[in-house]
């Protein structure tokens, strides 16, 4: 007769011990950035960016824009501004999904990471860019470190500026139409 009062207590464990198990992950993906359930936002691609951060795909007309215009200020330094389209930039603390349209993006000068940005304007202390020719790249990013692109390429927007040592040195300029109607998928753009 034991051993009928005990059967519905094992069972119960059993169910919670499966339960359990469905709830959890593998070893290799628990963690990591791009892996595990494939998110509905775009497509995870195998590419990755020097940082070992995948490439995750939206169809041009869905892609966040961005252009890249830097200026001097007087102080010696260089005002760099943003301008975005179909994206919004993400508060500090928000949760590591990705959501159509929203993000950070990264500010690299000559290939070399400065800083994250939550917002579309940042200022580029004169040391970072000593004199020469030199590279400004803004790559947007997804919140959980994805990087947005399109056919393979981030969706990033890079000017070239020259610093003579002098301050009222000014960037090389194209047209204005250049930055948004070029900048979205990894095409260079000069401010």
């Amino acid at each position: 007769m034991s051993w009928t009062r005990g059967l519905p207590s094992a069972l119960a464990a059993c169910v919670l011990l499966l339960v359990a198990a469905a709830g959890c992950g593998t070893r290799e993906t628990h963690g990591k950035r791009g892996t595990g359930v494939p998110s509905p936002v775009g497509k995870i691609l195998d590419g990755t960016d020097e940082g070992g951060r995948h490439y995750r795909e939206l169809d041009k007309k869905q892609a966040p824009e961005v252009g890249t215009v830097v200026t001097p200020d007087a102080a010696g330094g260089w005002d760099v501004r943003l301008e975005v389209h179909r994206f919004r930039f993400s508060p500090a603390g928000t949760a590591a999904q990705a959501l159509a349209g929203r993000g950070l993006a990264y500010l690299f000068v000559d290939g070399r990471l400065v800083t994250r940005l939550r917002a579309p304007a940042y200022h580029l202390p004169a040391g970072l860019v000593p004199q020469g020719t030199h590279h400004i790249t803004a790559r947007l990013y997804a919140d959980d470190g994805t990087v947005w692109a399109v056919h393979g390429k981030p969706v990033e927007s890079t000017a070239d500026v020259t610093a003579s040592g002098a301050e009222t040195t000014t960037p090389t300029a194209p047209a204005p139409a250049a930055v948004t109607s070029t900048a979205a998928v990894g095409d260079t753009v000069a401010r």
